[in-house]
């Protein structure tokens, strides 16, 4: 394998785990992301638990499908992972640009989100790249 193929194959795998250990972490403790957000009292806000363990179950599934897949369907799962994290990556500068989000909540989110854009990128082309 191409040293452009390895370093796309590590950030999948980097890539799903961060996905496989954010979505437990929804799943199983989501008042530790709400509290994050600065709520508190996150185990009274059902409505944010809710979501996260929704989120977190998705997360999970997203993050198992770049260790399982293979061929096309992992193909279509890396151009998905683009589009997924530069979404997330988009949401929160336009939050801090807005003043949703203080610049403390947001520096940390927009690295770990950016971060993800990055590595999503990079399996992508690594992938394509290696390709004969």
């Amino acid at each position: 394998m191409s040293a452009i193929g390895t370093a796309g194959t590590a950030a999948r795998y980097t890539l799903g785990s961060i996905r496989v250990l954010n979505g437990a972490l929804g799943l199983i403790a989501p008042t530790v992301i709400i509290r994050r957000f600065g709520d508190q009292h996150p185990e009274s806000n059902a409505a944010a638990i809710y979501g996260l363990r929704l989120f977190g179950a998705r997360t999970i599934v997203l993050g198992a499908d770049l260790f399982l897949l293979r061929n096309r369907e992992l193909d279509g799962a890396l151009r998905s992972a683009i589009l997924i994290h530069g979404s997330d990556t988009a949401t929160v500068l336009a939050l801090r640009r807005n003043k949703q989000l203080s610049p403390e909540r947001a520096r940390p989110l927009a690295l770990i989100s950016g971060l993800n854009t990055v590595l999503a990128i990079t399996a992508y082309l690594g992938r394509r790249r290696s390709r004969p």
